[in-house]
Formats: C-alpha cells, structure tokens, sequence
C-alpha cells in the first residue's frame, strides 16, 4: 500500500533540494550534540522517511531515497517504510554499502551533498568531505531544508535545570574541573570546548530535562585554566541553578550566542575538543578562528567521558542501592504478570504502563531512562520494539513476554531485561532461552586481566549460542550513566572488530549491561540483560585480574530453563545467582505470597 504522507513529504524535500543546489541531502538520527535520543524537534529523518528507532540515516536523491540502520532495527524499518519508495540498507551486512560509500559510487562532479552541518559530527564530516571532494563534489552545510517543509514542527525543548548536591555525587565541581585542566595539560591545550550533554552535566553536577529520558540540557561547555562558560538557554537557569552558578564561578550564556562567541574571540591557545560529538558547523567556526588565532585544534580522547565512566565510591553506594529497589519492583511486576496473564485483559502497552506505574513509586524516582519495551512472542525479535496504546499485542497465556525497562533515581540510573514465560513454549525456545542465560552468567562470572577492553570478554556471552550457530545483531554491553544516559561510553561490550574504532580499557568502577539475546523473525525474542559492575580479583606476578559483580537481582524464569542444553558449570552459576537474589530482595518485599513466590522461582534446580 502506497504511503502517500511520506511521498508528498518527500517531493515536497526534493523541490527545496532543488532550489538550495543540493543533489543529495542526508538527515541522521541525531541533535547538535549527537545525542543518542534526540528531542521530537530533530526528528527530521522519522518526518521523511516514516521509521522511529533510535538509529539511522536517511538519504534522498532526486530519484532515490534509502535508510540505513543497524541490526536492532531491521525488521521495524521495513514494516514502518512500507510503501513510501524508501530502501533499506542493512548496515554491516555482506554487500551493503556504507553511506559513504554509496556517495562516493553514486554521486558526480559538480554535484553537492547537503546536511544541516549541527547535527552531523565533526567525524563523519569530515570523512564525507574527504570522501567526496576526491570526485569533485561538494558539501553545503549551512541550510536546514526541513525548515522549509515542516511546518508544524515541535518547538527546540526548553525545560528548568536544576542542581545536584556535592553529598549526592561524591565529587563538587572544582574539584572534577580541577581533573580536566590537568588533562588539558597533558594535551598541551588552554581551551576546551566541551559538547557532549551528559559530560558537561557529569561536570558541572547540573541536570536538565531538554531530552527524552536523558535529564541533559543542552549546552555547550567552554573551558580556560581560569574561566568555565556555560551556554544554556536563558529560559532553562532557574533561581537556584543562577546561585550556584555564581557561588561556584560558572559564567552563563546563552546557547544561541555559541556560533557568535566562537566567531568573535581569539583563542589563548591550543584547543582540545572531540570531533565524535562536535558538530561540524561548529568544528568549521573553530577552524576558521584557530587559523587567525594561529593555534591548533587538537581532537583528543574527551578526558570528562572516561571520568564519568568510572564511578566514584559515592555513586557505586548509591547505585547499588539503587540497583537493589528496582530489582524488587521488577521481580513484583513478573509476579504481577505471571498471576494475571490470561484472567485480567492485558496488552503489551498496559503491562508496561503498569511497570511504569509500580516504578514511580520508589522513593527518589525521576523518570524513565528509556521508553519501556514491552515485546509479546514474535513482536520482541524486534530488538527494540516499542508497543502503543492504539497498536499493541494481546498478552495472551501462551509464549513469552520481554521486558526491558530502566529509570533514572536519585542515586542512579537503571536497565534491566527479563523474558517472562507466559504459558507454553516449545522445546526450540527453551533451548534459546537456556543458552542466552548461560551467557549473560557465563560473562558476569568471567574473570580476566586488565588491559582488556569489552572485545576480549564478549565472547563469554556469545559462546553457548555460537554453540548452537545462532548470535544476536547488537552488542553485548554497554555503560550506563549515574543519574544520566542509560547507554554512556568509551566502554563497551562488542566482539566485532572495527577498524579505527577506539576500544577502552575495562577499568574497576566502571558499570556496563551484559545482555545477550536471540531474535528469530516471526517466532520469539529473547533477551536477559543484567547491569555488572566491574571490580578487582586479585593482583599478582601476572598482573590485576579483573571480574565483574552483578547490579541487578531479578529472578530468571525456570519455566523457560532446560539443563540438558546447559553445562553444570552454569547451571551451579544460576543455583548461585537465584540465592543471592532471594537473600537480597526478601527484606525489600513485604507481601507475603510474593515473599512465598519468590522461593519457589529461585530454588536450586
């Protein structure tokens, strides 16, 4: 069925595409700081195209338009963009062109591609520019051609800020500032423009609400050895963020003046920034002022990312603390869906509008750190499916229900997935459903060196479904913020080696998800995600070895285990894993037939 909405949106971009001199015109899923979530404001791709996951990139000639996404996407992308004449590109897949590639093919001399330059990266920039002036092609990067045709777009967000005390995040802002300089130092920069939102709000122990889930403002950050400037919007600087501010030296500007400010001072010296999360238009801006100023821009590692990444002994505290009251409201919620699947109507949007519900009422509860996935049998080998109130699934008594949720509290920020047995499986998913929790344990039980990074350990948690011949599309693992983004770097899970890609060092305090999965298309999705926490086991003549802690307390569901597809070594990991979850969580659960409950789905088997 032709989707007429998104042709005519499309026509109508090509008719401006034509008047601006663009040929081609790519729109990414991103802000213009390169958010993981982007406001509805920059939702520009999903407008033209109809998909509305959280990755991928769409491009549009006169006669062509194609997407690309990654593997979680697959099957949601050619449902949503059915009928509106946009191809797929399975990204990483045999024969399929990157996007860069696919210009550098397809595009000619003379011709231009054209980006709104703020919300593409100084990275990818910088490759296309490379890429394409080789062929004779050029880049416009000043135009948003959006502006033109959308015309009942959202408004750019603008929430209050608002503070977080020294007590809460364990270090002030002098003192994480005084850590940056002395990076600054090291790199031999006098300047630091700082873009990333969680960094800048990790920095400064500032919060916002400016995107979905992520309780960032945006802001850019720009650092001396003796002055801190931060660019917010005027509306946002509550009373209280303007007297911190004052008290702790921060100089407030508005976010719009950014482009202006850069354009009008002269730099005291070498500047450090990140070309991964500045935008381009801005990178160009500094380019032009560092040759006046005869300085050298210099992108090095953003010395804030690593950081926040590795958790002070305040934030470990409160983050297990944390860990432990989401586990129990979770494990409530599966006692909930298991006693009420097939009495009561249930839809996969009801149940995770309950979860939802049951959530908010922990003390100290902020709000989601991501939209909740609640996926029923066949819907949740979409790896990150996403039910409506107008266009979700019957929960029925038969298969299984998947549930990934998280939020954000005072004292962290939360992730966690259980598969939930609803009523009769077959013998194939038990056998999925048993490799994919031997893996997520096999991993939180690995012990290895430091010096790794997520490639050396991931294969822990593949290696029982290689065994089988299956793997998932998605990484194993990645960090999650404290108070901040669910989904933080440099660290990650990943056993696919990338070449120019930055691997970090797994370092003790750093936490990160370990969540295998198998996702077969039109049957059943499985994923069992726990969060871990990286910690020390012990240091001799060989060196720091390193292992992981759980986080997260959740029962996994028996119902769902066949221990003939598992060895005794993992099935003594999950005997010991249900006892700690039933020691941990009973004094957090006062309901006595939950209490009971819970016995039984943790006893040894």
């Amino acid at each position: 069925m032709e989707n007429t909405v998104i042709k005519g949106r499309l026509s109508a971009l090509r008719k401006a595409m034509g008047a601006n001199g663009v040929d081609y015109y790519m729109m990414p899923t991103s802000d213009f700081h390169n958010s993981e979530y982007s406001a509805d404001f920059f939702k520009v791709r999903e407008y033209f195209c109809g998909f509305d996951g959280s990755n991928g990139t769409l491009v549009v000639g006169q006669d062509f338009a194609g997407m690309w996404t990654d593997g979680r996407y697959f099957i949601q992308a050619e449902n949503q963009m059915k009928g509106t004449g946009v191809d797929l590109y399975r990204m990483m897949e045999p024969g399929v062109p990157t996007i860069s590639e696919f210009l550098e093919k397809n595009m000619k001399e003379g011709q231009t591609l054209g980006f709104d330059g703020r919300v593409i990266s100084t990275s990818i920039g910088e490759d296309l520019e490379k890429k394409l002036s080789k062929i004779g092609a050029a880049l416009k990067i000043d135009k948003d051609l959006a502006e033109e045709i959308w015309t009942d777009r959202p408004s750019l967000p603008c929430h209050d800020m608002y503070v977080l005390s020294d007590e809460l995040c364990g270090k002030s802002f002098a003192e994480k500032l005084s850590d940056v300089r002395k990076k600054m130092e090291e790199y031999g920069t006098k300047v630091f423009l700082l873009s990333k939102l969680d960094d800048i709000m990790w920095l400064t122990n500032l919060r916002g609400n400016d995107v979905e889930c992520n309780p960032v403002a945006l802001s850019y950050a720009y650092i001396t050895m003796d002055e801190f400037i931060l660019f917010v919007q005027e509306k946002e600087v509550t009373a209280e963020v303007k007297a911190y501010c004052d008290k702790v030296g921060i100089t407030l500007k508005d976010y719009h003046e950014i482009t202006a400010f850069l354009e009008g001072i002269s730099f005291s010296g070498d500047m450090l920034y990140d070309k991964r999360n500045t935008n381009f238009l801005i990178f160009k801006t500094m380019l032009g002022r560092a040759k006046e100023s005869k300085v050298e821009l210099k992108n090095e590692k953003n010395p804030t990312e690593l950081m926040k990444a590795i958790k002070n002994d305040t934030e470990i505290k409160n983050i297990r603390e944390v860990y432990l009251k989401d586990s129990a409201k979770l494990t409530e919620f599966i006692y909930w869906v298991k006693k009420n699947v097939g009495k009561v109507p249930m839809t996969e949007y009801t149940a995770a509008m309950k979860l939802d519900g049951m959530r908010a009422e922990i003390p100290g509860f902020i709000e989601l750190s991501f939209p909740t996935i609640s996926a029923y049998n066949a819907n949740a080998a979409m790896a990150h499916y996403e039910a409506a109130e107008d266009n979700a699934a019957e929960v029925k008594a038969e298969g299984m229900l998947l549930v990934d949720s998280g939020a954000t509290y005072e004292g962290g920020t939360t992730d966690v997935t259980r598969t939930i047995v609803v009523g009769e499986i077959s013998e194939e998913i038990k056998k999925h459903y048993t490799a994919t929790v031997a893996g997520m344990l096999q991993l939180a039980a690995c012990k290895f060196l430091h010096g790794c990074t997520g490639r050396n350990v991931d294969i822990y948690a593949r290696q029982p479904l290689w065994d089988i011949d299956i793997d998932y599309n998605h990484g194993t693992g990645h960090g999650i913020g404290y108070m901040l983004n669910v989904h933080e770097g440099p660290h990650n899970l990943r056993w696919r080696y990338a070449q120019g890609v930055d691997e970090a060092l797994l370092e003790p305090g750093m936490i990160v998800s370990d969540e295998p999965g198998v996702y077969i298309e039109g049957s059943h999705g499985i994923r069992i995600e726990n969060i871990v926490e990286v910690v020390k086991r012990g240091e001799n003549s060989y060196g720091q070895f390193l292992g992981f802690e759980h986080l997260t307390y959740v029962p996994i569901d028996l119902d769902a285990i066949d221990t003939k597809y598992m060895k005794p070594e993992n099935v003594e990991l999950l005997n010991a894993y249900h006892k700690a979850v039933y020691e941990r969580l009973l004094p957090l659960i006062q309901d006595e037939d939950i209490r009971a409950w819970l016995k039984d789905v943790t006893r040894e088997i």
